[in-house]
Order: C-alpha cells, then sequence, then structure tokens
C-alpha cells in the first residue's frame, strides 16, 4: 500500500478529516525523514509503510481524543518532530513549539518547517527544565518516547498553564510508570485525568495517552537541573 492510502485508510479508521493538503505534506516529511536518516540517526523506524503507521498514525491518535485546534503546544523532546510536527499537519491551527536540545535535531525541524510550508512553528532549542521562558505559557504539552512518567512531569507540568494539559503518549502498559509518577503529580501542581488506550489503524498495536491536568501553580523550586531529577526523582 502507498503512504497516501495507509494514511486515508487510518485517518478514516481514526474518524479524522484528512485533506490533499495534509496528505502532500505528509508525503514530503516522510522523505525529508528517509533522506536525514540516512546520514544522521533520526529514528529507528524506516520504510514508507512503517513511517506511515507507525510514527503518522500513532502521532495522530492523539487528535481522536484531544482537540488541539486554536491551542497553544509545545511538544518536548521533539527529536525528528513527533509527535507535534505529525500533530500540526493534521491540526494546522494549532499554535506548535518544538523543543528540542541538539542541534542538528533542530536544524533538521527548521528544514522541515520551511519544505513543508509551516513557518509558524518555533523550532526552540534548549533543554526543558532549561526552558525558563516557556514556563506556564503552554495550553497543552506533549511527549513521545522520552522518560519515564515520573521524570517527565518534572520536564513538562512547569511549561503548562494551570487549567492546561500534559498529554504523555505511553506504551499500553503504562499502569507501573503511573503508579511511581502518583508523588510527581501532586507536587508538581497536577491531577490524573485519565487513561487513553488505541490501537494504531492497520496494526495490532495499542497504545495510551495519559493526560494529567494542570490544577495548581508548580512550585517554582520546580524543575531541577536533569542531573538531579535523574538522580533523585520526585
Amino acid at each position: 500500500m502507498t503512504l497516501e492510502r495507509i494514511l486515508q485508510d487510518g485517518f478514516c479508521a481514526l474518524s479524522l478529516p484528512l485533506d490533499e493538503s495534509a496528505l502532500s505534506r505528509y508525503r514530503r516529511y516522510a522523505e525529508l525523514l528517509a533522506e536525514k536518516n540516512a546520514v544522521m540517526n533520526l529514528t529507528a523506524i524506516e520504510g514508507e509503510e512503517n513511517v506511515a503507521r507507525l510514527h503518522f498514525l500513532d502521532c495522530a491518535a492523539l487528535l481522536a481524543s484531544f482537540d488541539l485546534a486554536g491551542k497553544r503546544v509545545i511538544d518536548v523532546g521533539s527529536g525528528a518532530g513527533f509527535p507535534g510536527l505529525a500533530l500540526k499537519i493534521a491540526c494546522p491551527t494549532m499554535d506548535l513549539t518544538l523543543l528540542e536540545s541538539l542541534e542538528k535535531r533542530v536544524a533538521f525541524l527548521r528544514e522541515c518547517c520551511e519544505a513543508l510550508e509551516l513557518p509558524e512553528v518555533e523550532c526552540l532549542r534548549a533543554r526543558a527544565e532549561e526552558a525558563i521562558e516557556a514556563r506556564g505559557a503552554y495550553d497543552v504539552a506533549c511527549s513521545r518516547a522520552v522518560a519515564r512518567l515520573r521524570l517527565l512531569c518534572e520536564l513538562c507540568l512547569p511549561l503548562v498553564k494551570v487549567g492546561g494539559l500534559f498529554l504523555a503518549m505511553k506504551g499500553s502498559d503504562c499502569g507501573e510508570e503511573l503508579a511511581e509518577a502518583k508523588h510527581a503529580i501532586d507536587v508538581l501542581g497536577g491531577r490524573l485525568e485519565g487513561v487513553t488506550e488505541y490501537a494504531i489503524p492497520g496494526t495490532e498495536i495499542r497504545h495510551a495517552v495519559v493526560a494529567i491536568r494542570k490544577i495548581a501553580d508548580t512550585p517554582a523550586r520546580y524543575p531541577r537541573p536533569w542531573a538531579q531529577i535523574k538522580k533523585k526523582p520526585l
């Protein structure tokens, strides 16, 4: 199957709209990813079908449960642009910041945004715990395949405004991570809102989105430096 057919069928299964402009952007994004991945380690997922399903559809599934239209969203640890850039293609009205600490990856993200004609996306080179200017600035923070949940909470919840959401994309077997993150969620001003499981269309793979609502300001002493977060997690 072509990338276009996989995406058309997948978006239909997710009950999401997909227009020709988005299809064209996903095609170009896949090409850029393959070209850069040949000379730089961006993703272990390769091949048109795998990229369409395991990257694009996996990320788009977030939109089946959460409305990001018109929201200010930050993708923490964006890497090759997942989930943020894949979400932006499907939901162009979201106001997106891609946060990534490695300059080479940030350069790739900027190249993608230019090629995909998405100039309004901000590509920010910084570590999440050092991005002081981003504190409390976003309606939604999202993250995929970055770290265990209790570590992620300290990186992401400070960036979310009170009333906003932190969406962590995880495997369906995330119960242990949830249990160990309970204290961190409480300390950082969050409240577990729910866990939404979903299947990636066309596969038997099931993933989950952990939704944490920001109900109070994060204490000023958080986030700590990354070395402290790793050494002594909340």
